[in-house]
Order: C-alpha cells, then structure tokens, then sequence
C-alpha cells in the first residue's frame, strides 16, 4: 500500500472521505466564463476559429472534445460563407450550458433558415449540417429581430458546468489536495515498514497525479512543474 493509498484509507475509516471529495462536483470550482468573438466569413478565417476555441478548450480544462469542438465550429462558420456570403460581419460564441459545451454562431442575414434534410435516395443533404448532427448532442436556430444563430451542444462528462474532466489521477489528486486541506496531519497513525523507495514511488505517483490535476483544471502543467522546480531550487540556494 502506497502513503497516499494509506492516507485515503484512514479518511474512510475516520469518516472523513465526503468531505475530501464532493461527489456532486469539483470541489475547487472550474470557472468557464461565456466567451465570445466576431469575425469575418471568410474560408482564410476557419483556422483562426478553430485555434481560438481549442485555446479556449485547454483554459477551461476540455482538451479532450476539443477536436469534434473545432470542427463543429469550422463548419457553422463555412455555413455562412456558403449560404449568407463571404466577407459577412458573423459572431462566434462558446458557453456552457449545464454539463454541454454549447457552440453558437450568429450572421446579421434572418431570412434563410438552415435545416437538414434528406434527398429522394435518401442521402441526406448538407455536408456541414450533417457533421455538427453526428457530432453534437442537439443543435438548431434561434431566431431574433436582427440575426439569426446556428448552434450546437456537445456532451462532456462533467456533472455541472463547474466541474473537472474526470479520471483516476485527478480524482486522486483532488482527494489529496483536500486531506490536505481538511484533516491535516493524523498524528496518531503508525505509519508501518514503509521503505525509502516506497515513499519515493508515492512521491512520484502524487505529483503525476497533480500535473493530471493541472491539465482538468485548464492549467499548464509544464509551466507548473518548472515553477516548482524553480522554487525548490531557490529553497536549496537559501538553505544552504
């Protein structure tokens, strides 16, 4: 048994365990504020569109949908230059709606509805349409007094909209960033015939699971990892 699994052994024991994890959620909050940006319909801009939401994925910690993401976003935006023209004045907007990443894109052009819909042999029609309809979980159009918006919702496997990508590793790291927080140093454990080595492994096994934690939390874990590196370093220099 590794320290870490010992320590999380100890909170069941004590009672301690619900209070370390929330299960209804990331108990340090993901805050994935609505973003938004315009930009110009033109087949030169998809690129940008598509970096601009996988950069805004990685900060709130959705790495992983990222790819079905850009391309939903890729072709609502193609959507427009094909059915409203090039050069249009278009907005893109990335939200969360409850556990969904919602992607919307908006044109000024309220008379032209997009639907999906299927030819004689069956054969449905509308290449764009069609990706967005395989990938996300709904789409459709909303209708206002001066435009109109396209969007769609993919499904994450987060329980709210504050919530981490879960996994092994982070729910790990999670549990000990709250024993951490919550029961302090049991002092009156026996610790047992735990070696060097051993301790050196659950040392190494806690701060991969960290840089796991890092990453669902939408931060950079090379640019922790050396900030860390660089305090240890300076702690040294002091000490000596």
């Amino acid at each position: 048994m590794t320290l870490f699994s010992y320590a999380l052994s100890r909170l069941v024991m004590a009672g301690l365990l619900g209070a370390v994890i929330d299960m209804d959620g990331c108990r340090f909050g993901v805050v994935r504020k609505a973003w938004e940006t315009p930009f110009l319909a033109e087949p030169a801009g998809l690129a940008g569109l598509r970096n601009a939401v996988r950069i805004r994925l990685d900060l709130w910690g959705l790495a992983d949908i990222a790819p079905d993401a850009q391309l939903c976003t890729s072709e609502l935006a193609a959507n427009v230059i094909k059915h409203v023209g090039p050069g249009t004045h278009a907005r893109l907007a990335v939200s969360m709606n409850g556990s969904r990443l919602r992607i919307e894109v908006s044109d000024p052009d309220t008379r032209g509805v997009p639907v999906l819909t299927t030819r004689a042999n069956g054969e449905e029609h509308g290449r764009g349409l069609v990706l967005v309809d395989a990938l996300a979980d709904r789409w459709g159009v909303a209708s206002r007094a001066d435009s109109k918006a396209i969007w769609c919702e993919l499904v994450t496997s987060l329980r709210s909209s504050v919530d981490h990508m879960d996994g092994p590793r982070v729910a790990r790291a999670e549990a000990l960033l709250g024993l951490l927080g919550v029961s302090g140093r049991d002092k009156g454990v026996e610790r047992g015939s735990l070696t060097v080595a051993h301790a050196e492994e659950s040392a190494i096994d806690v701060i991969a699971d960290l840089l796991h934690w890092l990453r669902a939390h939408g931060c950079d874990p090379d640019g922790a990892l050396g900030r860390a590196q660089a305090h240890f370093e300076a702690e040294l220099t002091e000490a000596v």
